[in-house]
């Protein structure tokens, strides 16, 4: 899925920059592995009982529940990983085509799949939820711009606005190549650093979480989780350091098994979370933000270790996946939304109509974004 100039947004042609880094298979693979989640997220919105998605049937069992636990977890690490593994290739982007050029790319390459699921692939999501409960109290093209939002497209729109920042940031503070350089260690930070970067992420997100309370929704901007934004934004500045310093080059075996203590810590935090139907109190607020930091962050270094370890390298078959991954993502509410209608008059537990769904969708996505991407210059947006 988703996803740097010489020095910043300098007007002048930049410098020749490094040449571009060999693919890495087993950030690939990562993504491929998000994208499925990704998917299975919306397969569980679709049938549990947290009802924020285009289609949505309602839990009526008890496997509803297994299915907003699921929904849970996922949120709490695996868009701060897309984030982070986004932000880990924006400053060699940039570097090798300058400022304006990187700008000129990510526009066409986020701003365009933007413009096309607002243009294209939201009327054909919302009809149905017109149809349902609006039609002929309000004209559609009203009810399109009054319930405007990207989707799951507001990845794409905050990640834009992430690498707009990034620019901002090198061009007032751009640094020579050879200190570049001088900083690169090639190895992880030690455990003080990651735990330091963790209780940061806990009290930023406990701060911003007084203005923007859990379960926050932002209208017009179309953001389904604003109160993970700290979560993203450190995740992307994580990942931008760890290109520079070389942090992935070789992570080493503790970090994996530190990445999956501390998951094993977020788990045991979890149950502390309290009711949700209950007002949020600073305790909550703080328990509930140590669970998701520390678990994102242990997840994401047990992840890396694991695939960097287990799963560098692709076939054809994996290569196809992750050639295709952001056209998935870009495709995926449209086939899960189809399958939802086509499964409507079936009567299953809601764990076994997620299961249906998800069996159909993840062959199908894939295949979609494959003929999608035979069209005639969709290689250069997806």
């Amino acid at each position: 899925m988703t996803t740097g100039p010489s020095p910043g947004a300098r007007t002048h042609p930049a410098p020749a920059g490094p040449a571009p880094r060999p693919r890495l298979a087993y950030i690939d693979n990562l993504r491929i592995l998000l994208t499925v989640l990704v998917v299975l997220h919306h397969c569980a919105v679709t049938y549990g009982n947290i009802p924020i998605w285009f289609y949505t049937e309602p839990a009526q069992d008890p496997t509803g529940v297994a299915l907003d636990l699921l929904v849970v977890f996922n949120q709490a690490f695996f868009m701060g990983f897309f984030f982070l593994i986004s932000g880990f290739f924006t400053p060699g982007s940039a570097d090798r085509k300058g400022a304006r050029p990187f700008l000129r790319d990510r526009l066409v390459r986020l701003g365009v799949p933007l413009l096309l699921f607002a243009l294209l692939a939201r009327p054909l999501l919302t009809y149905g939820i017109y149809t349902d409960h609006l039609a002929g109290e309000l004209p559609y093209w009203l009810f399109y711009i009054v319930s405007w939002d990207p989707g799951p497209m507001w990845f794409v729109e905050t990640l834009l606005v992430f690498c707009l920042a990034y620019l901002l940031t090198r061009r007032f503070r751009a640094p020579r190549q050879d200190r570049i350089a001088e900083r690169r260690t090639g190895r992880m930070p030690g455990p003080a650093a990651v735990l330091g970067f963790t209780a940061g992420l806990i009290a930023l997100t406990v701060l911003w979480r007084l203005l923007v309370p859990a379960g926050s929704y932002w209208p017009v901007l179309g953001l389904p989780s604003p109160a993970f934004l700290p979560q993203y934004a450190l995740m992307f500045t994580a990942g931008a350091l760890a290109f520079r310093r070389g942090w992935f080059d070789s992570v080493p075996r503790a970090a994996g098994w530190g990445g999956l203590a501390m998951v094993a810590v977020g788990l045991a935090l979890f149950p502390l979370n309290g009711d949700p139907d209950v007002p949020t109190t600073l305790w909550s607020s703080l328990v509930g933000a140590a669970f998701e930091s520390i678990f994102a962050v242990g997840m994401v270094l047990f992840l890396i270790r694991l695939f960097q370890r287990f799963f560098d390298r692709q076939g054809p078959f994996a290569r196809f996946l992750s050639d295709n991954a952001f056209a998935v993502y870009f495709l995926h509410a449209l086939v899960l939304v189809g399958i939802g209608y086509a499964l409507s008059g079936w009567e299953a537990p809601a764990i076994a109509k997620f299961g249906a769904m998800a069996a159909l969708a993840l062959p199908l996505t894939w295949g979609a974004a494959h003929l999608m991407r035979s069209l005639p210059l969709a290689k250069r947006v997806f």
